[in-house]
């Protein structure tokens, strides 16, 4: 799920869009489970994906990247400058 990198960790994700609101919920297949309340029009889902890991792991969003997913629901966010031990506290509290 949270796999360290040399520049930070990558993070496999599962996305359900248009939620009530963004957040963690919890694991499913070995991935992070992340409802976001954007829809999946235009990469506004992805954007809301980057936006929110840069607010849980306090990091600028430009550190934050889509690597592979663009059009799916499974996704693998890359994130530069953040331990996996900060990932996982942050994204599993």
């Amino acid at each position: 799920m949270i796999h360290p990198t040399p520049s930070g960790v990558e993070i496999d994700v599962r996305v359900i869009p248009r939620a009530g609101k963004s957040a963690v919920a919890g694991e499913r297949d070995q991935r992070l489970l992340v409802r976001l309340s954007a829809p999946p029009v235009d990469g506004a889902a992805n954007q809301a994906l980057i936006e929110l890991f840069s607010t849980l792991l306090r990091c600028p969003k430009r550190a934050v990247r889509l690597v592979s997913g663009e059009r799916s629901r499974s996704k693998r966010v890359a994130v530069d400058g953040v331990t996996e031990a900060a990932a996982r506290a942050a994204l599993t509290a």
